[in-house]
């Protein structure tokens, strides 16, 4: 019997998981390169001190896609969402705004009509109604037709697929700007925000974004978001765990130092310390650049990508914990999202092209423990984590090592006087900042990558090929479909389609 083909995933984050556990489900043999000594990536849980954080991705949304790749590997999903011992996180959001009012966001969608007239009267109620409704044909003309797809040319830009998916996009009047649209269903600008503040996480201020990007806020609160027991990092573990008891090979602790070309249009391997691991295909999961840095051999210049990217904005992550009983008097929840009184200017002093650090900050509080004591609380310590948004360094090249600290403690101080009393003595155990992910290899020092744009969406994204090289893949934020827990696993999945449909006729 021939061999199955042999593939390299080079990196153990969510994407690269997505796709080992796909191409181990049809038969493929897989070996996953992770620098680091742990799956997830991005996605992870730490101690520090003693105490823990969920110190990358803290939103989980749509937790089938996670099922999915568990399923490929012969789980049920009964099984699989055992596995991964997701709890509701109830309210999704709560929202302070700065004229003192405040919105808890239900984990159910059917409720949230209801959340929105207690807040701000039956009035805005009626519209988001109309608008979790009109949220959610965006998402059913856009997801599987122009986010979990392959395009391979212009006959799939232009088939009568895409058509039809097009012309209905059209008629929800998803092509205008994001603000807008929404300003259609809610003309209360505390409600806008609720549904428009996502679009930061694709790097774009709501109110530049098209309407496209309504999609997330039906990702986020329209379907509600989960928690996983033990932290965020248990994503990873189960993924890794299911993978490894399939066959799958891990190198954790191995640093891809290169990928060797046994032609001009194919690499034969990944090369690790002292050795060459020889594969059929090879799925990277970094940054863009990082990969063509990779490429050894003859054609390395002449195939490196020539586009420059515009990247996301960056943020400053604050860590740490105040004592049991400080946030009874908070109005808090697992995700708090605290609105400046400002907002595009925001926006603008963020994503900028001359970017500064906000005169009038949104904040995100984290407190994982509201839905899981057993792991945030130690000590009869509460672990608390405060996220604040910044230019990425290409926007400001701030001397972060130097200026986080006392950032921080503004930031602290500004929570508190907002209502949080006593988050201004949190003790802080750890800080991440731009300089942190720029060491980590994070360009322009964000976790975010780049920005989706206009010229860097959909099918203009970075593609999941790699130009003259036909058996290199890309998945992961940096390619197609995008940034964020969704589209990241969904990037594996079409990735391994990609290896897939390279392969399959060799077998």
């Amino acid at each position: 019997m021939t061999p199955a083909p042999h593939v390299v995933v080079v990196g153990a984050g969510l994407s690269g998981l997505a796709a080992a556990a796909r191409l181990r489900g049809r038969g493929y043999e897989v070996t996953v390169v992770e620098a680091t000594d742990a799956p997830g990536g991005l996605v992870r849980t730490e101690t520090v001190d003693g105490h823990r954080f969920d110190t990358g991705a803290t939103i989980l949304t749509m937790p089938s896609l996670i099922v999915d790749p568990l399923v490929a590997l012969g789980l049920d999903p009964a099984q699989a969402l055992d596995r991964l011992a997701l709890r509701p996180v109830d309210p999704g959001y709560v929202m302070n705004y700065a004229d003192g009012t405040s919105l808890a966001v239900p984990h159910d969608p059917a409720r949230i009509p209801e959340a929105v007239a207690d807040a701000f009267g039956p009035a805005a109620a009626r519209g988001t109604r109309e608008l979790l409704d009109w949220l959610r044909q965006v998402y059913d003309a856009e997801f599987d037709v122009f986010i979990a797809r392959n395009f391979d040319g212009v006959r799939d830009l232009t088939g009568a697929r895409t058509r039809r998916a097009a012309l209905r996009l059209a008629s929800l009047h998803t092509l205008g700007g994001l603000t807008g649209a929404v300003a259609r269903f809610v003309d209360d600008e505390r409600v806008q925000r609720a549904f428009t503040f996502q679009a930061l996480y694709a790097g774009v201020p709501p109110h530049r974004a098209r309407a496209i990007y309504a999609i997330i806020a039906d990702m986020d609160i329209g379907r509600g978001l989960s928690a996983p027991a033990g932290g965020m990092g248990r994503i990873g573990r189960v993924l890794a765990d299911a993978l490894a008891k399939a066959g799958v090979t891990f190198r954790y602790g191995t640093l891809a130092r290169g990928l060797p070309l046994r032609s001009p249009h194919a690499v034969h391997g990944v090369d690790v310390d002292g050795e060459t691991i020889p594969a059929d295909a090879v799925i990277a999961t970094a940054e863009r650049d990082a990969v063509a840095a990779l490429i050894t051999g003859r054609p390395r210049r002449r195939l490196r990508p020539a586009r420059r990217l515009r990247y996301s904005p960056s943020a400053v992550v604050a860590h740490g914990v105040v004592p049991v009983g400080t946030t009874e008097a908070w109005r808090s929840g697992h995700h708090t999202l605290d609105f400046g009184a400002a907002w595009t200017q925001t926006f603008a002093e963020i994503t900028g092209r001359r970017g500064r650090p906000m005169s009038d900050g949104s904040f995100l509080v984290t407190r994982s423990a509201i839905s899981d004591p057993e792991t945030f609380v130690s000590d009869g310590l509460e672990s608390i984590s405060v996220l604040a948004p910044t230019p990425n360094l290409e926007s400001a090249a701030l001397d972060w090592d130097a200026v986080a600290r006392p950032y921080v403690a503004e930031v602290l101080a500004e929570l508190a006087r907002r209502g949080y009393p006593g988050v201004e003595r949190m003790r802080v155990l750890r800080v991440d900042h731009p300089r942190t992910w720029q060491r980590a290899g994070l360009p322009a020092g964000t976790p975010f990558s780049a920005a989706h744009t206009v010229g860097q969406t959909g099918p203009l994204r970075t593609p999941n090929t790699w130009p003259g090289i036909g058996n290199l893949f890309l998945a992961g934020s940096a390619t197609v479909p995008g940034v964020g827990i969704p589209p990241v696993l969904v990037s594996g999945g079409l990735a391994a389609d990609r290896v897939d449909a390279l392969l399959r006729p060799t077998r």
